[in-house]
């Protein structure tokens, strides 16, 4: 018998290879014979890159980097063999590389995240997968363009320092200086954000308080963003700025797209193809997938259901094994066999997080007791 362990990381908890560790230990408790093949996911957010190395069997190649307030940091990525390097824009300029009072979006830049990118290339990478979850910037990606080697110069003609602060006197942009691979280079863009750039659903108004934006840094978040748009739009890099995911990661969703030529695609259907997803379902007779928490959202394009919409396909039934269920559920019935949350009871999120992995073990152990009891 096959099994396919397909899940996503447990947020703040447990990457996706340590729930695939958890499960396989508690299905062997019950089918020691069986063929298991874990295969780690991530929807572009924290622990992609990890999921994509342990899933392809490639090593995480780590660069140093500058940090979102200018200090230095390791980032990392994974070269597949076909040329494709998979990156989170989070290990470079993320939140989790701050202090919560550190955070301050007017200061911070994504110029490590441009310096991770150009690593890939120099690495040569022929296309880039970058998740852009986790970001601790709301500068549109001018710090990325800027280590790249664009020119983001006043009306005096002198380069702007990093920082979303410096934004308000961008006047020009040059391209005469940057990467020479950079245009030779497909750069897809795991991101399930749907929020444009600016306006009540972009950028600012929705994210920018959780990077530590207060109230009187808005309006100057708000207006330099509308500022380094209207120099896209002036110089011809950019005719929108609303489309879907454009106001991800602080705006960049659409620095990506203007400096780079980048598409946004859903996170979780790239990584599903990056680390071979489908070729691991054929003979498979059950997928197992999970998160950190399922609610009705979960059935509308988040990762587990890309999983058991692959899965499908192909006949196989999946059951989802969150670490708690919230809300209106009804709709994840219709999307797949079995839904089990791991808590056996109330419990502190403390004490949920010391005992995910022996309840991830005795879940998955009785549900196929269960299970093959049924098919007898």
């Amino acid at each position: 018998m096959k099994i396919v362990l397909a899940p996503d990381s447990f947020k703040g908890n447990m990457r996706s290879p340590a729930v695939c560790a958890a499960l396989a230990k508690g299905i062997r408790q019950v089918l020691p014979a069986a063929t298991i093949l874990s295969v780690p996911m991530a929807d572009g957010g924290e622990g992609t890159t990890e999921s994509v190395a342990a899933a392809t069997g490639v090593p995480l190649q780590h660069v140093p980097a500058t940090g979102p307030l200018g200090q230095p940091v390791q980032a990392a990525f994974a070269l597949l063999p076909d040329g494709t390097a998979v990156a989170e824009m989070a290990s470079a300029s993320g939140l989790e590389l701050l202090r919560c009072d550190e955070l301050n979006p007017l200061k911070t830049s994504t110029f490590g995240t441009g310096e991770l990118i150009a690593a890939m290339l120099n690495a040569g990478a022929r296309r880039i997968i970058l998740g852009i979850g986790g970001s601790a910037t709301v500068d549109g990606g001018a710090g990325m363009a800027q280590a790249l080697g664009f020119r983001l110069r006043d009306a005096a003609g002198n380069d702007l320092p990093p920082g979303a602060e410096h934004l308000s006197r961008l006047a020009t942009i040059g391209s005469d200086t940057i990467h020479p691979r950079l245009r030779d280079c497909a750069i897809l863009v795991a991101c399930d954000v749907t929020n444009p750039l600016l306006g009540p659903q972009g950028a600012v108004a929705v994210f920018a308080p959780q990077k530590g934006a207060t109230p009187a840094m808005l309006p100057v978040l708000e207006a330099n963003l509308a500022r380094l748009a209207t120099v896209w739009k002036k110089t011809g890099m950019l005719a929108s700025v609303a489309e879907p995911g454009d106001g991800a990661a602080g705006g960049l969703g659409t620095g990506l797209r203007a400096f780079c030529g980048a598409k946004l695609v859903s996170g979780a259907r790239l990584v599903a193809d990056a680390v071979g997803l489908n070729q691991a379902l054929e003979g498979a007779q059950l997928v197992v997938t999970g998160e950190g928490c399922s609610d009705a959202s979960t059935s509308f394009g988040k990762l587990p259901a890309v999983v058991a919409e692959l899965a499908a396909e192909k006949g196989i039934p999946t059951i989802l094994l969150p670490g708690g269920l919230r809300g209106d559920t009804k709709g994840l019935e219709q999307v797949f066999a079995g839904v089990f949350p791991i808590c056996g009871g109330p419990m502190s999120l403390e004490d949920a997080f010391a005992q995910a992995p022996a309840n991830l073990e005795r879940t998955i152990r009785n549900v196929l007791s269960l299970w093959l009891a049924a098919r007898r």
